[in-house]
């Protein structure tokens, strides 16, 4: 693949111009080789453009940072926001998996943590929900205006991440949109490993941090487990089977009953 095909790439999937292009290229290589290794990064120079080149010349060692840094460093470089950040690694990574070798791409992929999955190139049926899709399914179950349904998600995730092992944070990180990530983060920094928690404590503890009643929090607690049931597919039973059976409620029961609760504008 040449440069005028890679960034061909990257114009068609974010939908801009040559220059925006060109930019968001040399923004997400250019932190892509703070992040890998001197080698790994000769061995990208050997198989692209040699345009690109330059922008992954480095000889200091990998620094140790995850997704969410990774994107505010492209944002900062790219003069963009978080969110088109995103959006423009995505291209940038799917033009990489078209430039390299299979091997090489699974080779850089390897030096990078489990939750920059959700930049990586994906099929259809596993995209990552975006956070206004997610928090809007969260607001119809529950009844809550957007931002109500963004303070329970917040809690519920927060809550969720203290109950659960932290490979299976991370593996949540990975396919959650970059906005609910501190709220996953949160929870696993407050209790490293997993946290024995009865429901009632669980619920308890969404309400606390939600400013609500148990009632209320159970029921945006049904909303919120509803869609990441959605949001991550066949990752939600790997959530779910760290949970006690008591748990099950919050899936797999009726909707909890109608409490009064922040309306939705209509």
């Amino acid at each position: 693949m040449d440069h005028d095909r890679f960034i061909a790439v990257v114009m068609r999937v974010v939908g801009v111009g040559g220059e925006a292009a060109e930019r968001a290229t040399r923004a997400t290589l250019q932190t892509l080789a703070e992040r890998l290794s001197p080698q790994e990064t000769r061995d990208l120079v050997e198989q692209l453009p040699p345009e690109l080149g330059p922008w992954l010349s480095t000889m200091s060692a990998a620094e140790r940072f995850d997704v969410d840094e990774f994107l505010r460093r492209v944002a900062k470089r790219a003069e963009v926001d978080m969110a088109a950040a995103e959006r423009q690694v995505r291209a940038v990574f799917m033009a990489l998996a078209r430039a390299l070798s299979a091997d090489e791409f699974a080779d850089m992929v390897a030096q990078l943590p489990k939750d920059f999955a959700l930049l990586l190139p994906r099929g259809p049926a596993v995209d990552v929900l975006p956070v206004e899709v997610f928090l809007d399914r969260v607001a119809d179950r529950a009844g809550l205006d957007v931002d109500g349904a963004r303070r329970a998600t917040a809690a519920v995730l927060e809550t969720l991440a203290e109950r659960i092992a932290d490979g299976e944070v991370d593996d949540l990180i990975g396919r959650l949109p970059v906005p609910l990530h501190a709220a996953l983060k949160s929870g696993k920094a407050r209790n490293p490993g997993a946290r024995r928690m009865s429901l009632e404590r669980f619920v308890g503890r969404v309400a606390g941090r939600e400013g609500v009643s148990p009632e209320e929090a159970r029921n945006h607690a049904w909303a919120v487990f509803a869609t990441l049931r959605e949001a991550v597919d066949e990752e939600f039973y790997d959530v779910t089977v760290q949970l006690p059976p008591e748990y099950a409620l919050l899936w797999a029961g009726p909707r909890p009953p109608a409490v009064k609760s922040e309306g939705r504008p209509r």
